[in-house]
């Protein structure tokens, strides 16, 4: 097993729980990284090949992104290990069980995340009453339906773009990840005049330099193809749309998918991180040092929690809609003016902003040490 504690700082985390069930299959790992500004939320992912590590990892980016955020929320984890294509009777089976041996576990709220939608969430709820990013019939604000996420990113970008040489309209687009989050992000950017030129998911990457019809590309997905189905454009290997000449390049799939050894392929002048640490801190220096303009993952991508956030206090959709663009378009303004004043790295002023926060927060606790 790993050693848990070489995760641990100032901040936390609080708890790490490995959850083993070998006769139905089951292995998970619950990550409580802070909760001094109130119960964690944070989503359930579910993935062969998760680990302690990329666990703890996305715990801490959940802290930060709801401490910039300013929700009285902390930041936490799970994972799974599984294919989440597996059949719809077993995957219930492993996260109810999952949901039910975590069922003391008050202060982590679970929400959903790769691998996992609001059927996941709508099980947890009935297992044990804690869950957000709940079906619409139950209560819930159906987030990747209506692409929460994607909606911050917009706002997010467009106040970014007050920072760069370019504007939205005709801006080329390449989204690494056409998922729940890339999709609707794509939907959102192109409404104002960006041109989506490459899309890519596990089959492969899709280039077509005159764009692409990013509604038929969005049903195509949904229908259950891969983006190399879509019949007018060029078909690429999958890390093909990191070489792609563009405008803004926004990465909505896994952990570290642009690190030290490809980062100089990137050929772009702004960075919207989409999916939580895509990047290594290695790699944001490089696109910095190199004058392209990197907006962290828990600055960038916070419209999903934010969401869920107010879901779980009972808002409507269009509430959620608002305070999604208010805090968006807020925090990514603040921390652009502060990197350019400082001059030092977007992600360095939002740790800053994320962390004041947070230790705050924990100065008002009983067992504080700040």
């Amino acid at each position: 097993m790993e050693d848990s504690f070489r995760f641990a700082d100032e901040l936390g985390p609080a708890k790490i729980i490995h959850v083993h069930e070998p006769g139905i299959g089951l292995k998970g790992i619950l990550v409580v990284d802070n909760v001094a500004t109130g119960p964690a939320i944070g989503g359930l992912r579910m993935a062969p090949d998760v680990s302690t590590e990329e666990c703890s990892r996305l715990a801490r980016a959940m802290t930060l992104k709801n401490a910039a955020a300013g929700l009285r929320h902390g930041g936490g984890k799970s994972v799974l290990f599984g294919d989440p294509r597996m059949p719809t009777a077993q995957k219930e089976r492993l996260i109810r069980a999952f949901a039910h041996a975590l069922r003391h576990e008050t202060d982590y709220i679970f929400g959903p995340d790769m691998g996992t939608d609001e059927t996941c969430m709508a099980w947890v709820k009935n297992e044990i009453g804690r869950a957000v990013g709940l079906p619409e019939a139950i209560g819930g604000i159906p987030l990747d339906e209506i692409g929460a996420t994607g909606w911050g990113i917009a706002q997010a970008t467009e106040v970014a773009l007050r920072h760069c040489d370019f504007e939205l309209a005709g801006a080329r687009l390449a989204i690494q990840g056409f998922g729940a989050v890339g999709r609707h992000a794509a939907r959102f950017l192109a409404a104002q005049g960006a041109v989506l030129v490459a899309a890519a998911d596990s089959s492969g990457t899709l280039f077509n330099p005159k764009g692409i019809d990013v509604a038929a590309l969005a049903a195509l997905k949904e229908a259950g193809q891969r983006v190399i189905d879509y019949a007018d454009g060029d078909k690429l290997d999958r890390d093909a749309v990191i070489d792609i000449d563009c405008d803004i390049w926004i990465p909505a799939a896994r952990p570290d998918v642009i690190h030290e050894d490809n980062v100089h392929r990137l050929k772009t002048r702004l960075v919207i991180e989409g999916a939580n640490i895509p990047f290594t801190a290695g790699a944001e220096k490089y696109l910095h040092e190199h004058g392209v303009l990197c907006l962290p993952d828990f600055i960038a991508n916070a419209g999903g929690v934010i969401c869920a956030a107010m879901e779980y206090a009972g808002a409507s959709e269009s509430a959620a809609f608002a305070a999604i663009a208010e805090k968006l378009r807020h925090n990514t303004e603040a921390v652009l003016k502060q990197a350019k004043d400082q001059g030092i790295l977007p992600r360095t002023a939002a740790l800053n902003l994320a962390q004041a926060r947070v230790k705050e927060a924990m100065s008002y606790r009983r067992w504080s040490i700040f």
